[in-house]
């Protein structure tokens, strides 16, 4: 598809933005629009401060549903692109703006918690509520939402939705799709749209959907609503075990999830990776772990459960203090974010993730696929200080497989994403989709697995495209996200 080619001038977009919103709206600093021009996709060009472009004209700030109408009925009209953005903790370049003097839409400030509902069990928010702020607020009450990504601390939910996250928590609660009962999009003729909140319907296709992880490629989410859980941390129980065999790890799981038991948590390591987590028990092996959480005659099941199906395969036992202790520590904040620039600029060194999903019989297969290709064909697997597996998010017919890769760069900081990042996402991607598996599993498309959007959905491609052509005739909504911009 083409980019929407605006022949308003900077300035000219600056202005009609400011003229809507007003100038306390409306941010145009030089270094601002540098930054909102990338996600963490680039996040060692941005540490070193290399910024290429196409930069934004504007980043507008919206208050209220009326004003992201507005700017995009504005941008449609005038062929705009507009790239939306809440949280900003995106990782496939899906906030990257492809296309010069772009508006970058934020809806950090319609940061409003709505209604509560403990009788219905659900909340409604503002796409920029912040998840840990709800989370706080609502565990006061002695409810939680069971989403728990590891950008809680920084997530908010429009992004969470747009980009269907998942959390760390989803085998028993659900990933993001599972608990949004109703919600509001604005698509880019300044239609507000509004999908109500209730159980279950079979009224049709269920529309949710045309708006739950169109990742800003066909609206903007403007409120959510999703269901909340009763909040036990009392009966929390950790587990964790010691295994000589990585598929004898995924085999346990499977058993588990598909005979009924939904641990809270439930993953496996491989070695290289359980080292950078627990290398102070690990001891070479792969480590498995689980929390069962909810109702105490639910967690003894499952704690019962998880103990008879490691009796006889575990290596060893670990003590749960050190897996309770381990996800105490597990979310990234603005500290650990800080913490990882300081690390890439002294050693030039840093890690990148790629996750997918595969059926349960294709786990063994994909996992040995990737890791033998990349040791034997990637040009700078020298450079490579660790490279893992773990699956993190269990279901009754598969498993994901989130791939982590460690590297010394040794080029040019602007080389970086082209000579490493970009060649290893690209073997896990392919060796997913070469064994029937899907090529993302929850971090989205973004811009930079957009090349892969037709293989990875084939003959229902054509479903993709009639969603944007509907809904984004003139393509002024984040252009080059999920489907590839033509070169």
């Amino acid at each position: 598809m083409s980019a929407s080619r605006s022949t308003l001038s900077r300035d000219e977009i600056v202005a009609g933005i400011t003229n809507l919103l007003g100038s306390d709206a409306v941010v145009t600093d030089e270094h601002e629009l540098q930054l909102a021009s990338v996600d963490r996709f680039k996040k060692y060009q941005a540490v070193h401060g290399i910024f290429d472009g196409p930069f934004p004209s504007v980043i507008a700030y919206p208050r209220n549903t009326a004003d992201v109408a507005a700017v995009l009925q504005f941008a449609n009209a005038n062929l705009v692109n507009v790239v939306p953005r809440t949280g900003r903790t995106g990782t496939e370049g899906g906030l990257e703006t492809a296309v010069e003097d772009t508006i970058v839409l934020d809806g950090s400030r319609m940061n409003s918690i709505i209604e509560v509902n403990e009788t219905d069990m659900l909340v409604t928010v503002q796409c920029g509520v912040s998840l840990e702020h709800l989370e706080n607020q609502l565990r006061k009450q002695g409810l939680t939402t069971g989403h728990s990504p590891q950008s809680k601390p920084l997530a908010q939910y429009g992004g969470l939705v747009a980009t269907r996250s998942i959390g760390q928590f989803s085998t028993l609660y659900g990933a993001i799709e599972d608990m949004v009962s109703g919600l509001e999009a604005v698509f880019p003729d300044g239609t507000v749209t509004r999908v109500k909140s209730v159980p279950r319907r079979a009224a049709g296709p269920d529309i949710r959907h045309v708006i739950i992880g169109n990742e800003g490629a066909l609206c903007f989410i403007t409120e959510v609503t999703i269901k909340v859980f009763p909040y036990r941390p009392e009966n929390t129980r950790f587990f964790g075990f010691l295994m000589d065999d990585f598929d004898e790890g995924v085999a346990a799981i499977r058993e588990l999830v598909t005979a009924g038991y939904r641990p809270s948590v439930c993953r496996v390591y491989s070695p290289e990776d359980a080292n950078q987590h627990f290398a102070h028990f690990s001891a070479g092996k792969n480590v498995v772990i689980f929390t069962a959480e909810g109702p105490k005659p639910l967690v003894a099941a499952t704690s019962q459960a998880i103990t008879e199906t490691f009796a006889n395969r575990a290596h060893e036992s670990v003590d749960s203090s050190l897996i309770e202790a381990w996800f105490a520590n597990l979310n990234w904040g603005q500290d650990k974010i800080d913490a990882e620039k300081v690390t890439m600029l002294q050693n030039a060194h840093l890690g990148y993730t790629t996750e997918v999903s595969i059926n349960w019989s294709g786990v063994g297969e994909l996992y040995r696929a990737v890791m033998d290709r990349i040791r034997t064909e990637f040009p700078r697997a020298h450079d490579l200080t660790m490279l893992g597996a773990h699956s993190s998010h269990s279901y009754q017919t598969g498993t994901n497989l989130y791939f982590v890769y460690d590297y010394n760069i040794d080029c040019d900081p602007r080389e970086e994403i082209d000579r490493y990042h970009i060649p290893l996402n690209a073997i896990i991607v392919e060796e997913s989709l070469r064994l029937g598996g899907s090529m993302v599993h929850h971090h989205g498309i973004g811009k930079y697995r957009a090349p892969w959007t037709r293989e990875e959905h084939g003959s229902a491609y054509a479903l993709i495209e009639h969603l944007k052509n509907t809904f984004d005739p003139n393509g002024v909504m984040n252009a080059g996200t999920i489907i590839p911009l033509e070169a």
